[in-house]
């Protein structure tokens, strides 16, 4: 019972904030909920999920609590506590796991097609949770390297203006994917494995010509890609691999009049056999609260509002 309301009394504060009309009262071991039958309904099945997660060692957070009643309140018919306790990774004492219903699907769509796109805003953890299950399949044998792309493409910076050798103009661009690589693997293993191979991480432009076999691949920041670059991309494909492709088309970075070639291949590929395509939103934002309401709010000005 302490484990599940948290510090004093944290869940039923949070609870009576969502559910102005709900009176929750503990006695000894039982907790009573009154007010309206739906409200009742949805109270009682977040105590539940929140009861699953403190039993099985989740210490319960203001974050976990809004978690999870943005799950229930969702109405997905799925259940909080099992998708918040199935994690992809344990690292250093820290679990991966999904924390939204769409976050759950594009999990599952990784594992059941060979290509994926996961589109949405900053947060969703679109790339994040594409790198715990690239990981993983590296850790099962799955396959055999892990290559992680983006396009050296950023608002009003080409690399030829940079200062610097080559390798020193391209690190900042591929720098959030070492950050998050550094996340889910031993940070004194990582240049061994990159020494032999078996992680990469490069521009796109170094995947040309290349036919790529046995890996798991992400390209990330996908807005920047041209047509031609995805399509190059795409085609690298080889047997026995996997790749992810993620990206927010609201944050394309390619000169005015250039269409972003993540877009042109979603309208072209969603819908062929073994290619996926997951849309995160603002609620699937698993970074700070406010974030998804910047989120929103930048939504807003783009249609008018």
């Amino acid at each position: 019972m302490v484990r599940t309301l948290g510090t004093q009394d944290l869940l039923l504060r949070i609870l009576e904030g969502i559910y102005p009309g709900l009176a929750l009262a503990v006695r000894g071991q039982d907790l009573d909920v009154d007010g309206r039958t739906a409200d009742v309904g949805q109270a009682r099945q977040i105590i539940e999920d929140l009861n699953v997660l403190a039993r099985r060692g989740t210490t319960i957070t203001p974050e976990v609590v809004e978690q999870v009643s943005t799950l229930v309140r969702g109405g997905s018919g799925a259940r909080a506590s099992g998708m918040l306790s199935a994690s992809i990774l344990s690292s250093r004492g820290r679990k991966i796991r999904p924390k939204t219903v769409n976050q759950q699907r594009y999990v599952e769509c990784i594992d059941e097609h060979t290509v994926v796109f996961g589109l949405g805003p900053a947060g969703t953890g679109k790339t994040y949770l594409a790198m715990a299950k690239a990981v993983q399949a590296l850790q099962a044998k799955e396959v055999n390297r892990i290559i992680l792309t983006r396009p050296a493409v950023e608002a009003g910076e080409r690399l030829g203006y940079l200062p610097g050798t080559l390798s020193e103009k391209i690190d900042p661009y591929l720098r959030p994917l070492y950050d998050a690589l550094h996340d889910m693997v031993e940070p004194e293993s990582i240049p061994r494995l990159m020494a032999d191979g078996t992680i990469e991480v490069a521009p796109l432009a170094y995947m040309r010509g290349r036919t790529l076999n046995d890996a798991f691949i992400i390209l990330d920041e996908a807005q920047n890609t041209t047509g031609e670059q995805m399509k190059m991309f795409l085609t690298r494909l080889g047997f026995g691999s996997h790749m992810v492709v993620t990206g927010d088309t609201s944050q394309v970075d390619l000169p005015r009049g250039t269409d972003s070639g993540l877009a042109q291949a979603v309208s072209v590929l969603e819908g062929v056999d073994d290619i996926a395509v997951v849309r995160l939103t603002s609620t699937d934002v698993v970074r700070h609260r406010l974030v998804s309401r910047i989120v929103d709010a930048y939504e807003g000005l783009s249609h008018g509002r």
